[in-house]
């Protein structure tokens, strides 16, 4: 193995002096882009789960119908983003690298504080795509060692984080998903009912938001989810999603705008 006596922890900083040219440049026209919409995260009593609906738009148009803009960042923690899905994706996985790197130099894995951190400074650098419009907002999630319980933090253009204690949304339904998950969260659900919290959530956003995809039964495409607890981050199978996006959708037939609290 060669030893690289001047590598940076950063995989970034180390690209930026021997290569400089590898990383992502700001576009200078205006072509139309495909953006990603809806992530929606929540703690559960074991940990923290993570949903995204698949549509990608471009304008008015639906670019794609089965994106995915959920991803493990490494084996404890998530991404999900919003945005122009091209630097979305880009980003991620320079996210991705940026945390191997560190750990195979320095011997031992960021934080989750240090992972959160560096994921804002990779936004931060994005800064000036974003005022020309190439907006990339993520939701990191992710089981932390140190303190025992899952974790949530939401971002804002210039790479601020902001921890999140109950939920959390991102994207062009994310305010429709707040309002459902406001009625709907429970912080001592397992994780069935806090994906099941989630995907109504998705519902609701796709209700209003026609940037937003809901549980498409008929093309049998629904919203990709992932967990984070102590055992680790895991992929829901697409059966189980079906099987709760069924029963949700089985349910709205009698209530199409889904299950009713008590006002008192």
């Amino acid at each position: 193995m060669t030893h690289l006596p001047d590598a940076s922890p950063s995989f970034v900083e180390y690209l930026r002096r021997v290569a400089p040219d590898t990383l992502p440049r700001v576009a200078t026209d205006a072509l139309p882009a495909v953006h990603g919409t809806t992530i929606v995260a929540a703690r559960y009593r074991d940990g923290v789960v993570m949903a995204g609906d698949r549509r990608a738009t471009m304008g008015s148009a639906i670019a794609m119908r089965d994106i995915e803009k959920v991803f493990s960042a490494d084996e404890q923690s998530i991404i999900g983003v919003a945005g122009v899905a091209g630097v979305a994706i880009e980003l991620v996985r320079l996210f991705q690298v940026e945390l191997e790197h560190f750990e195979k130099v320095e011997g031992v894995g960021l934080s989750f504080d240090g992972k959160a951190n560096r994921l804002g400074a990779l936004i931060r650098g994005n800064l000036t795509q974003a005022m020309q419009g190439l907006v990339v907002l993520p939701l990191f999630i992710g089981w932390d060692d140190r303190a025992d319980r899952g974790r949530m933090f939401s971002y804002d253009a210039t790479g601020g984080r902001y921890e999140e204690q109950e939920y959390t949304t991102v994207g062009s339904g994310a305010a429709f998903a707040r309002g459902a998950l406001k009625k709907l969260y429970d912080p001592e659900a397992d994780e069935r009912a806090a994906v099941a919290a989630l995907l109504q959530s998705l519902y609701d956003a796709a209700d209003d938001d026609s940037a937003t995809s809901g549980l498409d039964l008929t093309r049998g495409i629904f919203p990709l989810v992932m967990r984070a607890s102590a055992d680790g981050v895991a992929r829901w199978s697409e059966a189980g999603v079906r099987e709760l996006a069924e029963a949700i959708v089985a349910a709205r037939a009698g209530r199409p705008d889904g299950p009713r609290g008590y006002a008192l």
